[in-house]
């Protein structure tokens, strides 16, 4: 489930240092777990329960990265975006996943301090040009949260499409790591090809 880079009250972002964008390395595991679970803690209230956003999340999000990262399945790639201060966001697809609507962008997630400063925007320009490189014409889509109306506008704004309305799957596969029965919405790129365009912006 991806969280909103453009979620939360307006602020003024200040002028961002030079930002690299690169293949996540086990290394990263830490980091990529730290601001996984601090987003979840921002964004998730109310679809997530309480105990569980409250409790260990970070260990439970670190083993996650370290298998993945660890592990490296063909399918799956994360990139990762920093300045020299550390981790500034991070995303993770998965190419193939759904027979009809194809790669899963299953997480995308920016330092709080950082959001609306274009780095989500890079993030998902580049999982495309990663997506057009090795799979053609194969489509892209997420999950985001039905509460999640600002996660929702940035998805539109890069020309995705809500396709299908769905409940939450829990984390890890846990019913009672949610709050009630949440629901999620797909949004999809039948063309990944056309988010190519925002490589060329700011960060």
């Amino acid at each position: 489930m991806t969280a909103s880079p453009g979620e939360g009250a307006p602020r003024t972002v200040p002028e961002l240092p030079a930002m690299r964008y690169r293949r996540a390395r086990v290394s990263d595991a830490e980091a990529i777990a730290a601001l996984h679970a601090d987003s979840w803690r921002r964004n998730y209230r109310g679809a997530y329960s309480d105990a569980f956003l409250d409790g260990d999340v970070f260990s439970d999000r670190l083993t996650v990265w370290t298998t993945r990262l660890r592990d490296r399945q063909v399918k799956e790639r994360t990139t990762v975006a920093e300045t020299d201060e550390g981790l500034a966001g991070f995303v993770h697809t998965v190419s193939g996943a759904d027979a009809e609507w194809g790669t899963l962008l299953d997480n995308l997630h920016v330092t709080h301090d950082l959001k609306r400063a274009g780095i989500g925007t890079q993030l998902v320009a580049r999982a495309a040009q990663a997506l057009v490189v090795e799979n053609g014409s194969e489509g892209l889509f997420l999950w985001v949260l039905e509460q999640n109306t600002a996660g929702q506008a940035f998805y539109q704004r890069l020309g995705g499409t809500c396709v299908e309305r769905d409940l939450v799957n829990p984390p890890g596969g846990k019913p009672e790591r949610l709050a009630g029965n949440p629901a999620c919405l797909r949004y999809a790129w039948p063309e990944p090809s056309e988010l190519l365009r925002w490589l060329d912006q700011r960060p």
